[in-house]
């Protein structure tokens, strides 16, 4: 909840994206003024817009030597103006079905809801570049500070936080999802249908959460540290073909996940299988999935190499397999793994069910001609119906409800007669979806990618 609520300020009072939405309410004190973050190795997605930054517990002060005067960085925080966001949004979707349970059938009919409500009063902070420069005179870099020493022995970039948005007061988040004789994602995963149900989540934004922050590469050298003021902004595409610009949405996501999984179709089936099996163990257990997240980021970012070690008996056997491979094959395998995993932390741990329950059900692809058919339209446009082509949707109805409740946990409401109502901008969201249902399709050992449109064909 906290992830969707800083996304949607962002979206809100920054459009052109410079802000980074704080993804994690626990963690949101480690992006203040000033602050040290790590840049992973990894670049933005199409699901991702906001480039990947982690914690590292330490402030710039922490790691420079002493000035002449003993000052330190505290008190230095220049507020500006506060922005009051209101938002109360109910959505309502009719309709009825029937779903076959064996050995008794289940009338389901009726709507469901979803309702959001929040006012917050964000309040800006930042430092000047004036004072950043003068403190760069002035002090230099600890280079025997522990954090420091280690940082030189890997690829890893640093950033300060210069900008931060913070609540300026206490705020709640609500949220409410109704089923009203219908159907709930997570019942379904379990084979079970609950009439008249309605879950209440809320959240409480304390004063002082950073909620959104900026930041400016920090280069290190023999003591002396910079800022980068003006950084070029690595560009994915560039490294690849694109579709061209009439494919719009559509072809900039088949763009990435062509590059970002082109390791995939030179490996074994065997090999296949073992990520197919590894990455069915992390969707359900979110614990598992950090660990290897980890785990494979730590492989991008060595210079030297790097020993794979797990006390998980549902990562050893691909992490033998990764051990024995060559450096260059290791670093495309830790990279196509990453992109997917990424993907699949954008989605909810119902979703993640419900893909195991599709692939159980083999109507993988089937999803992922759905979700390509609705990344043709403009999902930003709040509101706007469309209609996705008929063929798209399931013939047997457990299958379509399922697949209905998938798509609806991404923002996009869609109803059986094919039209289809966009939620709070869902793009990211259905982008990280259709790249969880390629992946899994592609390592299932499914060919039906190639054959529903030429420009996907191109993938494989």
């Amino acid at each position: 909840m906290f992830k969707k609520l800083t996304k949607f300020i962002v979206n809100q009072m920054d459009p052109c994206k410079g802000l980074v939405p704080v993804e994690s309410i626990a963690d949101n004190e480690h992006f203040r003024p000033l602050y040290l973050l790590k840049k992973k190795s990894k670049p933005k997605t199409v699901f991702h817009r906001a480039p990947y930054y982690q914690r590292t517990g330490f402030t710039l002060d922490d790691v420079l030597l002493p000035g002449e005067d003993g000052t330190s960085t505290e008190s230095l925080h220049q507020e500006s103006s506060q922005f009051t966001l209101t938002k109360v949004s109910a959505d309502q979707a009719d309709g009825g079905l029937s779903i076959s349970f064996d050995p008794t059938n289940v009338e389901l009919k009726g709507g469901a809801s979803l309702s959001k409500e929040f006012s917050i009063t964000p309040q800006k902070k930042s430092i000047s570049h004036q004072y950043l420069e003068a403190l760069r005179k002035e002090r230099e870099i600890n280079m025997d500070h522990s954090f420091i020493r280690q940082l030189q022995r890997t690829d890893i970039r640093l950033y300060v936080v210069t900008e931060t948005l913070e609540a300026s007061e206490e705020a709640v988040y609500k949220e409410s999802t109704k089923a009203d004789g219908g159907f709930k994602a997570k019942f379904y995963a379990s084979l079970c249908a609950q009439s008249n149900r309605e879950d209440k989540q809320s959240i409480v934004i304390p004063k002082g959460c950073t909620l959104a922050f900026r930041t400016i590469p920090l280069h290190i050298r023999d003591g002396k540290w910079d800022l980068d003021y003006f950084p070029a902004e690595a560009v994915r595409s560039q490294a690849y073909i694109a579709d061209g610009p009439s494919a719009g949405k559509l072809g900039e996501v088949r763009t990435e996940v062509r590059y970002s999984c082109r390791i995939f179709p030179e490996l074994s089936p065997d090999l296949l299988l073992i990520i197919l099996n590894t990455i069915k163990a992390v969707m359900r257990d979110k614990n598992l999935l950090q660990e290897l997240s980890q785990k494979m980021e730590e492989v991008l970012e060595e210079n030297d190499g790097y020993e794979l070690r797990t006390e998980s008996p549902d990562l050893k056997e691909l992490f033998s397999t990764l051990q024995q491979s060559q450096r260059h094959h290791l670093l495309q395998l830790a990279e196509g793994i990453t992109y997917v995993l990424d993907a699949l932390q954008e989605l909810t741990e119902d979703q993640l069910l419900l893909l195991l329950e599709s692939l159980e059900r083999k109507i993988v692809s089937q999803q992922l001609n759905l979700v390509e058919n609705l990344l043709k339209h403009d999902l930003d446009k709040e509101k706007e119906t469309f209609l996705v082509d008929a063929s798209v949707l399931f013939s047997q109805e457990e299958d379509q409800m399922l697949t209905i409740a998938l798509v609806e946990l991404s923002g996009l409401q869609l109803q059986e007669n094919g039209s289809v109502i966009p939620r709070d901008q869902p793009f990211e969201a259905i982008a990280a979806l259709f790249v969880a249902l390629y992946a899994l399709n592609f390592l299932s050992g499914s060919r039906s990618l190639a054959q529903p449109t030429e420009p996907l064909g191109e993938v494989l």
